[in-house]
């Protein structure tokens, strides 16, 4: 708190401004665990845990500890450690997708985020802005025109976009309402500093 003050003080409205601002999308950005789609984030975020395919159940402290508890995946989406789990990449600014969990820390850069390969043995840019996964679109496209149920597969896909895009647009509207409630709070601060001013100087 006493930077926020520091730094307001010291410096103009708008650099203030623009630092609680970040701040707040920086808090806002806190990532659910690895792998794992927002959707679900409510799912995984109870003690305990089923697998998706009702087998048994887990704790939430051996979710991606690389021990393949859930015959399909579920406590293992940010691992290669079950062979039927699904990764999700975000990639922000492209296509969110879905890979095979055994493509995760294989040195290849499968999501154009490249939150595939976090455990540091390959260095994968961020191509998400440029039109990172664009052989993904292709291959998206291919395949729901050459599948003989190419409609309900097109209806998923574009389901699960909407589900993401209507996650994205509710995360945005919270950091805008909030910074438009700190861009009040700061405006009202500044009149009320100036007025001070204009008043210690009325009376002298």
């Amino acid at each position: 708190m006493q930077i926020w003050r520091w730094l307001c003080s010291k410096h103009s409205f708008p650099v203030c401004f623009a630092a609680v601002s970040f701040s707040l999308l920086l808090v806002s950005s806190s990532k659910s665990p690895l792998g794992i789609h927002p959707l679900d984030a409510k799912y995984f975020a109870v003690e305990v845990i089923k697998c998706k395919d009702g087998s048994k159940s887990f704790t939430r402290d051996r979710l991606n500890d690389n021990f393949c508890d859930c015959l399909d995946g579920t406590d293992e989406p940010g691992t290669s450690a079950c062979p039927a789990g699904k990764f999700y990449c975000r990639n922000v600014g492209s296509i969110p997708q879905f890979i095979f969990s055994s493509r995760v820390n294989d040195h290849f850069c499968d999501c154009c985020d490249g939150s595939d390969e976090y455990d540091g043995s390959i260095l994968c840019p961020n191509t998400c802005i440029m039109g990172g996964n664009v052989e993904y679109k292709t291959e998206d496209y291919v395949s729901t025109t050459t599948h003989l149920h190419s409609t309900k597969l097109k209806e998923m896909k574009i389901g699960i976009k909407l589900e993401d895009l209507i996650q994205t647009l509710a995360g945005l509207k919270m950091i805008t309402v909030a910074e438009v409630a700190l861009g009040c709070f700061l405006v009202v601060k500044w009149v009320f500093h100036k007025r001070v001013k204009s008043k210690k100087r009325y009376h002298r």
